[in-house]
């Protein structure tokens, strides 16, 4: 079974396209800066499962701005 579930994740973020677009962002992050890890304590090893934890926490959302989203690490 994979952690976080798709039904958890999809409780935060409305759309799979959006769930990737905001973890491969996250991920791509983590992977390039040392010490951004925002939750004490990561289930899996890889960045884009750490970025998924988060989303399942509610640590990373997307922002509604004007007519365009904007993902919180994007401010």
């Amino acid at each position: 079974m994979l952690y976080p579930s798709v039904d958890a994740l999809k409780k935060e973020i409305d759309s799979k396209y959006s769930l990737v677009s905001l973890a491969s962002k996250r991920a791509r992050q983590m992977q390039e800066e040392q010490n951004t890890e925002r939750l004490h304590k990561y289930v899996s090893h890889k960045y884009v499962g750490k970025a998924l934890e988060e989303v399942a926490a509610g640590v990373l959302t997307k922002v509604s701005q004007d007519e365009s989203t904007v993902y919180e690490d994007e401010i």
